[in-house]
């Protein structure tokens, strides 16, 4: 009997839940971002629902936004992702950890260095999370004026990602002899100086740490402009994505695997996870009351700004109980403005209540039983439109202990979750194949 197909979850970390009204939840934690004691309790409690993953999103500015909205966020202040996945590293076993690294800010090496430390730390459970960084304000942040242009900075990154790699592959897997009797510690015949001279890039080597547990971290993307899909399916090992619908969800799917077939990989060795904002009741109408009572802690001010950041564009001045007018293509993220776009000319939304959605999280939503969630669930994965999700829960602790105590083992009766981890390290975990080292074969 062939074993249906398994869902993967990863979790949405940072912030803990992406709804602006999440921290004033009755019985949520308001400090959740910036209180360790917090962090390690849901990083349990995912391990505890067997979750493959913990996923740490990150922003290099504070979020370009009126001061008005800015004094409503809870996202102004969070930990550095790195520092708090070694923290966390030590405190799971089976947890995947992992956290944003930008490649237009950061330098190859030293990106390459820590995620092979938190590799080596973990026990080879560390994920890198590339991206190019939309947000115009962390320029200003680096030395810059101005942004890089969203296509120099998909460029940058596609070569960004060939430097991590070839630093992660500088030693053989055995180049640590370790010999107490010959007194030889390391082999320099298994050492290779990478020596590489691009376009953007220009790093010697080798890295001065052994090749990770994994190989490579788990590598992760979650552009879904053109360039991001054609970036994720040249490197990517599992793509982070918004889909609203089970027809986006498989048109995406197709094309991103149809990518990687073009490029010569294989279609199982990338993870298509969409993120599902989930409210979980005991009945239906339970469930609409917890999201509608969430919603209702959503402050016009802080719904404006989210809108304003997701277009690119200031629209606080238009009429908010008016259309959404015409808004011309920037810099910022592609896709994140598309999708605006297109709710707001689906749905014939006004302002107001566009903005009232964003705040409250506007992307692909299940609110319901854990029968019906589990429903949907295995409908996306069945009909193709995912190979799991990164899961993002409206308000915390009461939102992860609920998903993790009553839907997970509505999906592990259905047999399409796991319920004991299948091996040691994330890649293991996910079904994705260790990478060879394209210096040394084995």
């Amino acid at each position: 009997m062939t074993k249906a197909r398994q869902l993967r979850l990863g979790a949405f970390m940072r912030p803990v839940s992406l709804h602006t009204g999440a921290w004033r939840y009755p019985g949520a934690y308001p400090d959740a971002n910036f209180n360790f004691a917090h962090l390690k309790r849901f990083a349990q409690t995912l391990e505890r629902g067997r979750f493959d993953a913990f996923f740490m999103a990150d922003h290099l500015a504070v979020l370009n936004m009126p001061v008005d909205a800015l004094k409503r966020s809870h996202t102004v202040t969070s930990f550095e992702p790195l520092t708090l996945l070694s923290a966390l590293a030590a405190v799971t076993e089976h947890l995947g950890l992992i956290g944003t690294g930008s490649t237009t800010f950061e330098e190859p090496y030293h990106l390459a260095r820590r995620f092979a430390s938190l590799d080596h730390i973990s026990g080879g459970r560390a994920g890198w999370n590339l991206v190019t960084t939309s947000n115009p304000d962390a320029a200003l942040n680096f030395g810059l004026d101005e942004h890089v242009e969203h296509g120099e900075r998909y460029h940058r990154g596609r070569e960004f990602f060939d430097v991590v790699t070839g630093l992660w592959d500088s030693w053989s897997d055995d180049a640590f002899v370790r010999n107490v009797e010959t007194g030889i510690f390391v082999d320099p015949e298994k050492m290779h100086v990478l020596g590489h001279k691009g376009e953007h890039l220009s790093v010697r080597g080798p890295l001065n740490i052994a090749r990770p547990v994994q190989g490579w971290p788990l590598v992760v993307q979650a552009g879904s402009s053109e360039a991001g899909r054609q970036l994720a399916a040249e490197t990517a090992d599992a793509v982070f994505t918004m889909q609203r619908t089970l027809a986006d969800g498989q048109r995406f799917y197709a094309d991103v695997k149809g990518r990687m077939e073009a490029v010569g990989r294989h279609r199982d060795h990338l993870k298509i996870l969409p993120g599902a904002f989930v409210v979980v009741g005991d009945t239906l109408e339970e469930a609409r009351e917890k999201r509608a009572l969430l919603d209702s802690f959503v402050h016009y001010d802080s719904g404006i700004a989210s809108l304003s950041i997701a277009l690119g564009h200031d629209v606080s001045s238009f009429d908010p109980d008016g259309p959404l007018p015409d808004i011309p293509e920037t810099n910022d993220s592609k896709s994140t403005r598309q999708r605006m776009l297109d709710m707001a000319r689906e749905e014939n939304l006004t302002i107001r209540q566009l903005a009232q959605r964003v705040g409250g999280f506007s992307g692909f939503q299940l609110v319901g039983t854990p029968a019906t969630i589990a429903d949907e669930m295995q409908a996306w994965l069945v009909g193709e439109a995912c190979d799991g999700f990164n899961v993002m829960f409206p308000y915390l602790p009461g939102g992860l202990d609920d998903f993790v105590d009553k839907v997970v083992p509505e999906l592990q009766r259905r047999g399409i979750f796991r319920r004991e981890y299948e091996g040691a390290t994330l890649r293991e975990n996910l079904g994705l194949p260790r990478p060879e080292n394209r210096f040394f074969k084995a």
